[in-house]
């Protein structure tokens, strides 16, 4: 079977029965002033549209590695040429690649008339009642008490082997393979960039739901829900401009963006959106 990456590359390829797709207008990086903060974690490409994707740049030496790269050069490049990097072994080629490919799907949804509804809760809409087994793939400290006060166990998968360990009614483990006694499944879409992305979903075959939320998940959910996803989160930028702004002087952007919640059971399909968005030629 082939990688999710492969395939959200080859689907995004396919935009371009549409015509001419905008060209890469910018690169915008978050400001060292929101180092070590939430505001300082995300990168943005810009299509001559407007349309914005986002890419999570804190892992190993990516943001250092684009901060020192010529940002400008990117501009006027063919996005569909920077989103096939997605497919790099290269951490931040990787990174400009995911959002390329996040904007050209920001791009398609435009062209087609959707926009992801809005989420309805911050525990990626699982329902939670007790008796659930929760697996949370990455630690979202935040959300630890709230899944515990619902009354669900929890089982957190870490890349960390400092954070293994049982806790108090919870446990850490660096096993993907105890994801399989979770019935409902949180993963943070940073699993969209580090590689364990395919192998985490095998994991989670006989999960009832399956939600991979966080700011970078704005791609196309189709391949992720053949794979057995049941729910993409991400934000929406509601407010370019504002957004842009923020992200240049290192504040907070959150509130020039809405938390979206894509189901699988609701969403039109690629190909629908593909064949509307082609009406609108």
């Amino acid at each position: 079977m082939n990688s999710c990456r492969h395939d959200l590359v080859r689907l995004v390829e396919r935009l371009d029965e549409l015509g001419a797709l905008p060209r890469v207008a910018a690169l915008h990086l978050p400001q060292p002033a929101a180092d070590g903060t939430r505001d300082g974690e995300f990168c943005a490409v810009e299509l001559e549209d407007g349309s914005l994707g986002l890419s999570f740049v804190l892992l190993g030496d990516t943001l250092a590695r684009l901060r020192g790269g010529d940002a400008a050069a990117l501009a006027g490049s063919s996005s569909l040429a920077l989103a096939r990097c997605y497919e790099e072994t290269d951490g931040a080629q990787r990174a400009l690649g995911f959002a390329a490919v996040n904007a050209l799907t920001r791009h398609l949804f435009a062209r087609a008339g959707y926009a992801p509804p809005p989420a309805r809760g911050s525990i990626g809409d699982l329902d939670l009642v007790p008796g659930d087994h929760v697996g949370m793939v990455g630690l979202f400290p935040p959300l630890v008490k709230q899944v515990l006060a619902t009354g669900a166990a929890l089982t957190v998968l870490e890349l960390r082997a400092d954070l293994a360990g049982a806790r108090e009614g919870w446990c850490v483990t660096l096993d993907p393979g105890d994801l399989a006694a979770c019935n409902k499944v949180l993963s943070t879409s940073t699993v969209l960039l580090n590689d364990t992305l395919d192998d985490v979903l095998s994991h989670c075959r006989g999960a009832q739901r399956v939600s991979l939320i966080g700011p970078g998940a704005g791609c196309l959910p189709d391949p992720l829900f053949d794979r057995g996803v049941t729910l993409l989160g991400g934000s929406w930028i509601v407010d370019a401009p504002a957004f842009k702004a923020a992200l240049a002087a290192g504040v907070s952007w959150g509130a020039h963006a809405r938390k979206s919640a894509i189901h699988r059971d609701d969403y039109p399909g690629f190909e629908q959106l593909l064949e509307r968005a082609s009406v609108q030629r």
